[in-house]
């Protein structure tokens, strides 16, 4: 359950001086080094169109050495590494290791042109092919280049949109979740967050995973981290770790905490069991980083007996919904007319804002260190000032 420090190299990179990337290269091995930067191009770039299969050479540069892998696109199918050791080249792309570094792993400001050579369709086509193929060809060929462009960028587009890329479910199904990510996220989308996302998806039956990709390419500086009751391993990959292991057991949800965080966001969309809700919460809440945000999805099974939920109209305090009617409880602890003996729970320590919308919340977590009224400023002292009033 190691991290991938290379990868985490890489992002801190993202927003380094020249010489601490230099630094990075030389200690690492160039070929090390484009070989991960490839991947996460690969991960990053949106869907092929080109109907043709075009080859796009990529060429990065450190001083006067150079690597160079040839991508291909087709409609239908991945980008992928083509393994073929002379293959017919379309279009080249040529850019220095640390512009790249940038592009993926700086601020999504950072220029997207203007640091690349390029060369386009550098073989003619066969004469007889020239006249009625050449339109197709140059079509195809700038298609797949602006693919390939495409994983060579921070900017990662809006959330919906990468939801239904990556078959994930908080966008356009049952749920509408991403609207409100986007608002209560967009001060992380440029940091080098830690994400965890409880509850991978896919049940037994599937891999599941479609919403940490999401997140992945969402967060272009983010390592994200999810657990699952079934073993969904198999998914990790740079930046992207998977973990098998129950949202209901405290003691190995903080020592998971310890190796992977701490976290800045934590997603609950795993059983959506009450009691599993509760368990994680109260654990991971308090190793949550301060400024962190803690989000439970699908706060419907709070009404469902099935999954530990009350029936009718109110929701009790061991559901989802109760918990979160506690926390607004919590944040207001310092207006209770007899104040908290000793000392205070996490939750009345450190929740700072309570955002609940249909069936999805998101705690933010900070120092509840705003005062209340003065103690002076009792129900009497009201009275007394509305009788001045009159």
């Amino acid at each position: 359950m190691g991290r991938d420090n290379l990868t985490e190299r890489l992002v801190h990179a993202g927003t380094a001086p020249d010489a601490e990337i230099d630094e990075l290269i030389e200690a690492t091995g160039l070929d090390t080094v484009v070989q991960a930067l490839v991947a996460e191009i690969v991960f990053r770039c949106e869907r092929p169109e080109n109907v043709k299969p075009v080859n796009v050479a990529l060429e990065l540069t450190h001083g006067q050495k150079q690597s160079r892998v040839v991508l291909q696109a087709r409609r239908g199918e991945p980008v992928r590494v083509l393994d073929d050791p002379d293959p017919v080249i379309w279009s080249l792309l040529r850019i220095r290791v640390t512009d790249m570094i940038r592009r993926l792993y700086g601020r999504t400001s950072h220029r997207r042109n203007g640091d690349f050579h390029n060369a386009f369709l550098q073989e003619a086509p066969s004469p007889e092919s020239m006249f009625f193929e050449l339109p197709e060809i140059m079509r195809s060929a700038a298609l797949a280049t602006g693919t390939v462009i495409s994983g060579c960028a921070s900017y990662q587009g809006e959330l919906g949109a990468l939801s239904l890329r990556h078959d994930s479910d908080k966008w356009a199904s049952f749920h509408w979740y991403t609207p409100h990510y986007e608002r209560h996220f967009a001060p992380f989308r440029e940091e080098a967050v830690r994400v965890l996302e409880i509850g991978i998806g896919g049940y037994d039956e599937e891999i599941g995973g479609g919403s940490l990709k999401m997140w992945k390419r969402y967060f272009h500086r983010g390592l994200i981290v999810g657990l699952d009751i079934f073993d969904k391993t198999e998914l990790t990959e740079p930046r992207l770790t998977a973990l098998k292991g129950d949202q209901n057991d405290p003691e190995f949800l903080v020592a998971m905490a310890r190796e992977h965080g701490p976290f800045d966001i934590i997603i609950d969309d795993g059983s959506h069991m009450n009691e599993h809700v509760h368990t994680s919460f109260h654990t991971l809440f308090p190793l949550l980083r301060d400024g962190g945000v803690y989000v439970i999805e699908d706060l419907q099974t709070s009404y469902f007996p099935s999954f530990g939920g009350s029936s009718g109209r109110q929701a009790a305090p061991h559901t989802s919904v109760g918990l979160v009617k506690g926390l607004l409880d919590d944040l207001h602890h310092q207006e209770f007319d007899q104040p908290v003996q000793g000392a205070l729970s996490p939750t009345q320590a450190a929740v700072t804002g309570v955002h609940a919308y249909h069936n999805v919340v998101f705690i933010e977590k900070g120092v509840n260190g705003e005062d209340g009224l003065p103690a002076w400023m009792n129900e009497a002292a009201w009275e007394a000032l509305g009788a001045t009033d009159t």
